[in-house]
Protein backbone atom coordinates (compact mmCIF):
# COMPACT_ATOMS: atom_id res chain seq x y z
CA UNK A 1 0.00 0.00 0.00
CA UNK A 2 1.02 3.51 -0.18
CA UNK A 3 2.85 5.03 2.86
CA UNK A 4 2.09 8.22 4.86
CA UNK A 5 5.37 9.80 2.86
CA UNK A 6 4.28 9.14 -0.53
CA UNK A 7 1.20 11.05 -0.03
CA UNK A 8 2.56 13.72 1.78
CA UNK A 9 5.23 14.29 -1.09
CA UNK A 10 2.52 14.46 -3.51
CA UNK A 11 0.69 16.86 -1.36
CA UNK A 12 3.77 19.26 -1.31
CA UNK A 13 4.84 18.89 -5.22
CA UNK A 14 0.90 19.78 -5.72
CA UNK A 15 0.70 22.83 -3.58
CA UNK A 16 4.05 23.73 -4.75
CA UNK A 17 2.75 23.56 -8.49
CA UNK A 18 -0.62 25.05 -7.08
CA UNK A 19 1.31 28.18 -5.78
CA UNK A 20 3.59 28.86 -8.66
CA UNK A 21 0.68 28.96 -11.26
CA UNK A 22 0.73 31.88 -13.48
CA UNK A 23 -2.75 33.99 -13.37
CA UNK A 24 -5.80 32.63 -15.49
CA UNK A 25 -6.61 35.12 -18.14
CA UNK A 26 -9.73 36.66 -17.81
CA UNK A 27 -10.66 36.89 -21.85
CA UNK A 28 -10.73 33.33 -22.64
CA UNK A 29 -13.82 31.76 -24.18
CA UNK A 30 -16.45 29.63 -22.22
CA UNK A 31 -15.91 26.58 -24.80
CA UNK A 32 -12.07 26.82 -24.14
CA UNK A 33 -12.32 25.99 -20.99
CA UNK A 34 -14.46 23.30 -21.09
CA UNK A 35 -11.69 21.89 -23.98
CA UNK A 36 -9.19 23.20 -21.45
CA UNK A 37 -6.85 20.07 -19.71
CA UNK A 38 -7.64 20.93 -16.10
CA UNK A 39 -11.69 21.39 -16.65
CA UNK A 40 -11.39 17.33 -18.39
CA UNK A 41 -9.57 16.74 -15.59
CA UNK A 42 -12.02 17.48 -12.83
CA UNK A 43 -14.81 15.85 -14.67
CA UNK A 44 -12.66 12.67 -15.27
CA UNK A 45 -11.65 12.42 -12.06
CA UNK A 46 -15.54 13.17 -10.75
CA UNK A 47 -16.57 9.93 -12.93
CA UNK A 48 -14.13 7.69 -11.93
CA UNK A 49 -15.15 8.81 -8.16
CA UNK A 50 -18.74 7.82 -9.22
CA UNK A 51 -16.84 3.91 -9.91
CA UNK A 52 -14.79 3.91 -7.25
CA UNK A 53 -16.87 4.55 -4.57
CA UNK A 54 -20.08 2.98 -4.66
CA UNK A 55 -17.86 -0.21 -5.27
CA UNK A 56 -15.50 0.70 -2.30
CA UNK A 57 -18.82 0.59 0.17
CA UNK A 58 -20.06 -2.71 -1.35
CA UNK A 59 -16.71 -4.32 -0.83
CA UNK A 60 -16.59 -2.96 2.58
CA UNK A 61 -20.30 -4.48 3.49
CA UNK A 62 -19.38 -7.67 1.45
CA UNK A 63 -16.18 -8.54 3.77
CA UNK A 64 -17.82 -7.73 6.98
CA UNK A 65 -21.34 -10.25 5.87
CA UNK A 66 -20.71 -13.87 5.54
CA UNK A 67 -21.50 -14.07 1.67
CA UNK A 68 -17.90 -14.75 0.78
CA UNK A 69 -17.91 -17.88 2.91
CA UNK A 70 -21.00 -19.03 2.31
CA UNK A 71 -22.73 -16.80 -0.59
CA UNK A 72 -24.34 -19.50 -3.82
CA UNK A 73 -25.11 -18.06 -6.69
CA UNK A 74 -23.86 -17.00 -10.00
CA UNK A 75 -22.19 -13.79 -8.81
CA UNK A 76 -21.21 -15.57 -5.64
CA UNK A 77 -17.28 -17.07 -7.51
CA UNK A 78 -17.00 -14.10 -8.93
CA UNK A 79 -17.44 -11.81 -6.25
CA UNK A 80 -14.68 -14.06 -4.20
CA UNK A 81 -12.40 -13.72 -7.11
CA UNK A 82 -12.50 -10.23 -7.19
CA UNK A 83 -12.18 -9.47 -3.30
CA UNK A 84 -10.23 -12.10 -1.69
CA UNK A 85 -8.29 -13.74 -4.96
CA UNK A 86 -7.54 -18.12 -4.80
CA UNK A 87 -5.96 -19.04 -2.27
CA UNK A 88 -4.31 -22.06 -4.39
CA UNK A 89 -1.16 -21.22 -6.61
CA UNK A 90 1.02 -23.12 -8.67
CA UNK A 91 4.12 -22.16 -10.01
CA UNK A 92 4.85 -20.82 -13.41
CA UNK A 93 6.28 -23.54 -15.21
CA UNK A 94 5.59 -22.57 -18.91
CA UNK A 95 5.18 -19.00 -20.24
CA UNK A 96 2.26 -19.45 -22.75
CA UNK A 97 3.67 -16.79 -25.37
CA UNK A 98 7.00 -18.99 -25.58
CA UNK A 99 5.66 -21.82 -26.01
CA UNK A 100 4.44 -20.30 -29.93
CA UNK A 101 8.20 -19.48 -30.36
CA UNK A 102 10.46 -22.18 -28.34
CA UNK A 103 11.81 -23.54 -31.74
CA UNK A 104 12.78 -20.18 -33.80
CA UNK A 105 16.30 -19.40 -33.83
CA UNK A 106 17.19 -17.13 -30.90
CA UNK A 107 18.88 -14.65 -33.10
CA UNK A 108 15.70 -14.35 -35.88
CA UNK A 109 13.72 -13.91 -32.43
CA UNK A 110 16.02 -11.12 -31.35
CA UNK A 111 15.70 -9.16 -34.67
CA UNK A 112 11.90 -10.12 -35.15
CA UNK A 113 10.95 -8.62 -31.31
CA UNK A 114 13.47 -5.43 -32.30
CA UNK A 115 11.62 -4.58 -35.52
CA UNK A 116 8.09 -5.48 -33.94
CA UNK A 117 8.87 -3.15 -31.69
CA UNK A 118 10.25 0.16 -33.28
CA UNK A 119 7.41 -0.44 -36.08
CA UNK A 120 5.02 -0.54 -33.73
CA UNK A 121 6.02 2.10 -31.37
CA UNK A 122 7.17 4.36 -33.59
CA UNK A 123 3.89 4.31 -35.72
CA UNK A 124 2.10 4.74 -32.14
CA UNK A 125 4.24 8.20 -31.83
CA UNK A 126 3.49 9.79 -34.75
CA UNK A 127 -0.10 8.53 -35.19
CA UNK A 128 -0.74 9.93 -31.21
CA UNK A 129 0.99 13.36 -32.60
CA UNK A 130 -0.93 13.29 -35.69
CA UNK A 131 -4.54 13.13 -33.66
CA UNK A 132 -3.36 15.56 -30.83
CA UNK A 133 -1.83 18.11 -32.68
CA UNK A 134 -2.95 18.23 -36.28
CA UNK A 135 -6.66 19.44 -37.51
CA UNK A 136 -8.51 17.11 -39.49
CA UNK A 137 -10.72 18.71 -42.79
CA UNK A 138 -8.21 21.53 -43.24
CA UNK A 139 -7.71 22.31 -46.81
CA UNK A 140 -4.11 23.99 -47.55
CA UNK A 141 -4.27 24.51 -44.03
CA UNK A 142 -7.20 26.59 -43.62
CA UNK A 143 -10.23 25.58 -41.36
CA UNK A 144 -10.48 22.27 -40.15
CA UNK A 145 -10.88 20.68 -36.75
CA UNK A 146 -8.95 19.18 -33.72
CA UNK A 147 -9.95 16.06 -31.51
CA UNK A 148 -9.83 16.64 -28.24
CA UNK A 149 -11.05 14.40 -26.25
CA UNK A 150 -8.09 12.28 -25.28
CA UNK A 151 -10.07 9.36 -22.78
CA UNK A 152 -11.75 7.93 -25.75
CA UNK A 153 -8.08 7.62 -27.56
CA UNK A 154 -7.28 5.92 -23.89
CA UNK A 155 -10.40 3.45 -24.34
CA UNK A 156 -9.90 2.71 -27.52
CA UNK A 157 -6.39 0.86 -26.79
CA UNK A 158 -7.21 -0.55 -23.49
CA UNK A 159 -10.05 -2.08 -25.07
CA UNK A 160 -7.85 -3.85 -28.13
CA UNK A 161 -5.74 -4.61 -25.95
CA UNK A 162 -8.55 -6.53 -23.34
CA UNK A 163 -9.52 -8.26 -26.51
CA UNK A 164 -5.30 -9.71 -27.26
CA UNK A 165 -4.77 -10.71 -24.07
CA UNK A 166 -7.67 -12.59 -23.32
CA UNK A 167 -7.27 -14.32 -26.58
CA UNK A 168 -3.47 -15.18 -25.77
CA UNK A 169 -5.05 -16.29 -21.79
CA UNK A 170 -7.23 -18.36 -23.71
CA UNK A 171 -4.69 -20.58 -26.09
CA UNK A 172 -1.87 -20.75 -23.42
CA UNK A 173 -0.90 -22.46 -20.40
CA UNK A 174 -0.75 -20.22 -17.25
CA UNK A 175 -0.31 -20.35 -13.80
CA UNK A 176 -3.25 -20.35 -11.72
CA UNK A 177 -4.46 -16.67 -10.41
CA UNK A 178 -4.38 -15.88 -7.18
CA UNK A 179 -4.47 -11.79 -6.54
CA UNK A 180 -7.77 -10.18 -6.35
CA UNK A 181 -9.03 -8.61 -8.93
CA UNK A 182 -9.80 -5.52 -7.46
CA UNK A 183 -6.11 -5.36 -7.07
CA UNK A 184 -5.58 -4.47 -10.89
CA UNK A 185 -7.84 -1.33 -10.51
CA UNK A 186 -4.74 0.91 -8.83
CA UNK A 187 -2.51 0.18 -11.93
CA UNK A 188 -5.41 0.99 -14.16
CA UNK A 189 -6.60 4.09 -12.79
CA UNK A 190 -2.65 5.20 -12.80
CA UNK A 191 -2.18 3.60 -16.31
CA UNK A 192 -5.30 5.24 -18.13
CA UNK A 193 -4.42 8.72 -16.04
CA UNK A 194 -0.56 8.45 -16.80
CA UNK A 195 -1.89 8.09 -20.60
CA UNK A 196 -4.48 10.74 -20.61
CA UNK A 197 -1.69 13.30 -19.19
CA UNK A 198 0.55 12.25 -22.13
CA UNK A 199 -2.09 12.71 -24.95
CA UNK A 200 -2.92 16.05 -23.38
CA UNK A 201 0.55 17.21 -23.14
CA UNK A 202 0.84 16.92 -26.83
CA UNK A 203 -1.29 19.92 -26.65
CA UNK A 204 1.23 21.77 -25.16
CA UNK A 205 4.36 20.54 -25.56
CA UNK A 206 6.25 19.59 -28.68
CA UNK A 207 6.90 15.82 -29.31
CA UNK A 208 10.85 15.31 -28.80
CA UNK A 209 10.33 17.30 -25.46
CA UNK A 210 7.64 14.49 -24.67
CA UNK A 211 10.50 11.82 -25.82
CA UNK A 212 12.93 13.10 -24.08
CA UNK A 213 10.57 13.62 -20.75
CA UNK A 214 9.20 10.06 -20.58
CA UNK A 215 13.49 8.91 -20.86
CA UNK A 216 13.90 10.77 -17.85
CA UNK A 217 10.98 8.98 -15.86
CA UNK A 218 13.19 6.98 -14.42
CA UNK A 219 14.04 9.86 -12.15
CA UNK A 220 10.03 9.71 -10.11
CA UNK A 221 9.97 5.93 -10.75
CA UNK A 222 13.25 5.45 -8.29
CA UNK A 223 11.36 8.17 -6.23
CA UNK A 224 8.44 6.39 -5.89
CA UNK A 225 9.78 2.98 -5.81
CA UNK A 226 11.69 4.54 -2.67
CA UNK A 227 8.58 5.95 -0.98
CA UNK A 228 6.04 3.16 -2.28
CA UNK A 229 8.02 -0.18 -1.63
CA UNK A 230 11.49 1.01 0.09
CA UNK A 231 13.88 0.33 -2.89
CA UNK A 232 17.33 1.11 -2.66
CA UNK A 233 19.19 2.14 -5.40
CA UNK A 234 22.88 2.02 -6.23
CA UNK A 235 25.18 5.28 -7.32
CA UNK A 236 25.50 4.93 -10.73
CA UNK A 237 21.62 5.39 -10.89
CA UNK A 238 21.55 8.41 -8.70
CA UNK A 239 24.46 9.86 -11.07
CA UNK A 240 22.88 8.72 -14.25
CA UNK A 241 19.58 10.48 -13.01
CA UNK A 242 21.27 13.29 -12.26
CA UNK A 243 22.75 13.46 -16.48
CA UNK A 244 18.95 12.61 -17.66
CA UNK A 245 17.71 15.95 -15.25
CA UNK A 246 20.44 18.19 -16.89
CA UNK A 247 20.22 16.74 -20.51
CA UNK A 248 16.57 17.69 -20.39
CA UNK A 249 17.36 21.11 -18.97
CA UNK A 250 19.59 21.53 -21.90
CA UNK A 251 17.00 20.71 -24.05
CA UNK A 252 14.17 22.89 -23.03
CA UNK A 253 16.79 26.12 -22.37
CA UNK A 254 18.05 25.39 -25.85
CA UNK A 255 14.91 25.49 -27.16
CA UNK A 256 13.29 28.27 -25.65
CA UNK A 257 10.31 28.64 -27.54
CA UNK A 258 10.42 25.97 -29.38
CA UNK A 259 9.86 23.21 -26.58
CA UNK A 260 5.99 23.93 -27.27
CA UNK A 261 4.36 23.75 -30.93
CA UNK A 262 2.61 26.96 -30.90
CA UNK A 263 1.72 26.91 -34.42
CA UNK A 264 0.55 23.35 -34.22
CA UNK A 265 -2.31 23.74 -31.56
CA UNK A 266 -2.70 27.37 -31.47
CA UNK A 267 -3.43 27.36 -27.57
CA UNK A 268 -0.71 30.18 -27.16
CA UNK A 269 -3.55 32.73 -28.53
CA UNK A 270 -6.60 31.42 -26.53
CA UNK A 271 -4.47 31.05 -22.70
CA UNK A 272 -1.24 32.68 -23.01
CA UNK A 273 2.41 31.97 -22.87
CA UNK A 274 2.82 31.16 -19.24
CA UNK A 275 -0.11 29.40 -18.91
CA UNK A 276 1.03 26.71 -21.49
CA UNK A 277 4.27 26.44 -20.32
CA UNK A 278 3.23 25.93 -16.97
CA UNK A 279 0.15 23.14 -18.54
CA UNK A 280 3.03 21.42 -20.29
CA UNK A 281 5.13 21.25 -17.43
CA UNK A 282 2.24 19.83 -15.23
CA UNK A 283 1.18 17.52 -17.45
CA UNK A 284 4.43 15.95 -18.10
CA UNK A 285 4.44 15.29 -14.15
CA UNK A 286 1.33 13.87 -13.70
CA UNK A 287 1.90 11.62 -16.75
CA UNK A 288 5.85 10.38 -15.29
CA UNK A 289 4.47 10.82 -11.60
CA UNK A 290 1.28 7.94 -12.39
CA UNK A 291 3.55 6.02 -14.88
CA UNK A 292 5.91 5.43 -11.98
CA UNK A 293 3.43 4.00 -9.41
CA UNK A 294 2.12 2.04 -12.05
CA UNK A 295 5.43 0.00 -12.46
CA UNK A 296 6.72 -0.11 -9.51
CA UNK A 297 2.46 -1.28 -8.34
CA UNK A 298 2.57 -3.71 -11.23
CA UNK A 299 5.99 -4.74 -9.29
CA UNK A 300 4.33 -5.59 -6.16
CA UNK A 301 1.55 -7.57 -7.81
CA UNK A 302 4.54 -10.14 -10.03
CA UNK A 303 6.51 -10.26 -6.33
CA UNK A 304 3.76 -11.40 -4.45
CA UNK A 305 0.92 -13.11 -6.17
CA UNK A 306 3.64 -14.68 -9.32
CA UNK A 307 0.99 -14.10 -12.03
CA UNK A 308 1.87 -14.43 -15.86
CA UNK A 309 2.59 -10.90 -18.05
CA UNK A 310 -0.51 -12.06 -19.79
CA UNK A 311 -2.65 -12.12 -17.07
CA UNK A 312 -1.16 -8.51 -15.55
CA UNK A 313 -2.36 -7.06 -18.81
CA UNK A 314 -5.64 -8.97 -19.11
CA UNK A 315 -6.51 -8.05 -15.50
CA UNK A 316 -5.11 -4.11 -15.85
CA UNK A 317 -6.86 -3.48 -18.95
CA UNK A 318 -9.97 -4.81 -17.71
CA UNK A 319 -10.62 -1.99 -15.14
CA UNK A 320 -9.45 0.28 -17.53
CA UNK A 321 -12.07 -0.50 -20.12
CA UNK A 322 -14.43 -0.18 -17.14
CA UNK A 323 -13.04 3.24 -16.27
CA UNK A 324 -12.55 4.55 -19.35
CA UNK A 325 -16.05 3.26 -21.09
CA UNK A 326 -18.44 4.37 -17.87
CA UNK A 327 -16.55 7.93 -17.74
CA UNK A 328 -16.94 8.42 -21.95
CA UNK A 329 -20.78 7.21 -21.10
CA UNK A 330 -21.49 9.69 -18.02
CA UNK A 331 -19.84 12.57 -19.98
CA UNK A 332 -21.61 11.78 -23.53
CA UNK A 333 -17.69 11.02 -25.04
CA UNK A 334 -18.58 8.33 -27.43
CA UNK A 335 -21.37 10.66 -28.93
CA UNK A 336 -18.61 13.60 -29.38
CA UNK A 337 -16.09 10.56 -30.64
CA UNK A 338 -18.84 8.86 -33.39
CA UNK A 339 -20.11 11.92 -34.66
CA UNK A 340 -15.94 13.41 -34.87
CA UNK A 341 -15.65 10.14 -37.02
CA UNK A 342 -18.51 10.64 -39.32
CA UNK A 343 -17.05 14.06 -40.06
CA UNK A 344 -13.43 12.96 -40.65
CA UNK A 345 -13.21 9.20 -41.34
CA UNK A 346 -9.08 9.67 -41.77
CA UNK A 347 -9.57 10.22 -37.64
CA UNK A 348 -11.65 6.54 -37.56
CA UNK A 349 -8.76 4.80 -39.54
CA UNK A 350 -5.92 6.31 -37.27
CA UNK A 351 -7.82 5.31 -34.47
CA UNK A 352 -7.40 1.82 -35.16
CA UNK A 353 -3.97 1.73 -36.42
CA UNK A 354 -3.55 3.62 -32.59
CA UNK A 355 -4.90 0.86 -30.87
CA UNK A 356 -3.94 -1.56 -32.75
CA UNK A 357 0.16 -0.42 -32.44
CA UNK A 358 -0.33 -0.17 -28.59
CA UNK A 359 -1.69 -3.66 -28.12
CA UNK A 360 0.73 -4.99 -30.83
CA UNK A 361 3.60 -3.26 -28.72
CA UNK A 362 2.50 -4.52 -25.36
CA UNK A 363 2.85 -8.10 -26.64
CA UNK A 364 6.46 -7.41 -27.79
CA UNK A 365 7.42 -5.15 -24.61
CA UNK A 366 6.21 -8.76 -22.28
CA UNK A 367 8.21 -11.47 -25.07
CA UNK A 368 11.12 -9.67 -25.16
CA UNK A 369 11.53 -9.67 -21.63
CA UNK A 370 10.79 -13.16 -20.91
CA UNK A 371 12.88 -14.48 -23.87
CA UNK A 372 16.04 -11.43 -23.94
CA UNK A 373 15.35 -9.17 -20.59
CA UNK A 374 15.10 -6.17 -19.33
CA UNK A 375 18.41 -5.20 -20.51
CA UNK A 376 18.07 -5.55 -23.81
CA UNK A 377 14.78 -4.81 -23.93
CA UNK A 378 15.78 -1.09 -22.83
CA UNK A 379 18.21 -0.99 -25.34
CA UNK A 380 15.91 -1.59 -28.33
CA UNK A 381 13.64 1.25 -26.70
CA UNK A 382 16.27 3.69 -26.04
CA UNK A 383 17.04 3.21 -29.67
CA UNK A 384 13.47 4.09 -30.64
CA UNK A 385 13.34 6.99 -28.38
CA UNK A 386 15.92 8.53 -30.81
CA UNK A 387 14.34 7.47 -33.79
CA UNK A 388 10.97 8.58 -33.00
CA UNK A 389 12.58 12.09 -32.47
CA UNK A 390 14.26 12.29 -35.74
CA UNK A 391 11.15 11.00 -37.74
CA UNK A 392 8.75 13.84 -35.69
CA UNK A 393 11.34 16.44 -37.00
CA UNK A 394 11.47 15.63 -39.99
CA UNK A 395 7.78 14.59 -40.75
CA UNK A 396 6.67 17.85 -38.57
CA UNK A 397 9.33 20.36 -38.76
CA UNK A 398 10.21 20.32 -35.40
CA UNK A 399 12.84 22.83 -35.23
CA UNK A 400 16.27 21.68 -32.76
CA UNK A 401 18.81 24.24 -31.30
CA UNK A 402 22.53 23.63 -31.11
CA UNK A 403 21.66 23.57 -27.23
CA UNK A 404 18.75 21.25 -27.73
CA UNK A 405 20.47 18.70 -29.75
CA UNK A 406 23.77 18.90 -26.61
CA UNK A 407 20.61 17.95 -23.95
CA UNK A 408 19.36 14.85 -26.27
CA UNK A 409 23.09 13.68 -26.79
CA UNK A 410 23.48 14.02 -23.19
CA UNK A 411 20.19 12.32 -22.14
CA UNK A 412 20.87 8.98 -24.26
CA UNK A 413 24.38 8.63 -22.94
CA UNK A 414 23.11 8.62 -19.35
CA UNK A 415 20.66 6.24 -21.03
CA UNK A 416 23.63 4.30 -22.27
CA UNK A 417 25.53 4.46 -19.54
CA UNK A 418 22.60 3.26 -17.30
CA UNK A 419 22.32 0.23 -19.36
CA UNK A 420 26.21 -0.67 -19.60
CA UNK A 421 26.36 -0.40 -15.75
CA UNK A 422 23.27 -2.74 -15.07
CA UNK A 423 24.59 -4.82 -17.11
CA UNK A 424 27.77 -5.11 -15.38
CA UNK A 425 26.31 -5.10 -11.60
CA UNK A 426 24.16 -8.15 -12.87
CA UNK A 427 27.05 -10.50 -14.07
CA UNK A 428 28.77 -9.90 -10.79
CA UNK A 429 25.46 -11.25 -8.86
CA UNK A 430 24.79 -15.03 -8.80
CA UNK A 431 22.56 -16.27 -11.17
CA UNK A 432 18.40 -15.56 -9.81
CA UNK A 433 15.23 -15.59 -11.83
CA UNK A 434 13.85 -12.32 -10.85
CA UNK A 435 10.34 -11.18 -12.52
CA UNK A 436 10.45 -8.85 -15.29
CA UNK A 437 8.60 -5.83 -15.48
CA UNK A 438 7.29 -3.61 -17.85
Amino acid sequence: MINVRALQVFYFLSSVLIATAPPVPTSVPARAWKEFWLFRLIVNLLCYASIVIPAYFVMQYLKKTDYLEKGRGTCAPFLKRLIIGNSSTEPLSVDGTSSFFGNRSRSVLLLGCAIGLQVSYLTWGLIQERIMTQKYGSVAGVGGERFQNSQFLVFVNRLLAFVVSGVVLSFSKQPNHSCPLYKFSYASFSNIMSSWFQYEALKFVSFPTQVLGKACKVIPVMLMGKLVSGNKYQVYEWVTAGMLSVGISFFLLGQGTHAHDSDATGVEEIYGDNLVIFSGLFLMLGYMAFDSFTSNWQGELFKVHKMSSMQMMFGVNLFSCIFTAISLLEQGGFFEASAFMFRHYEFAVHSVILSFCSAAGQLFIFFTISQFGAVVFTIIMTLRQAFAILLSCIIYSHPISGGGMVGIMVVFVALFLRIYARSRTASKRPPSTPSENK
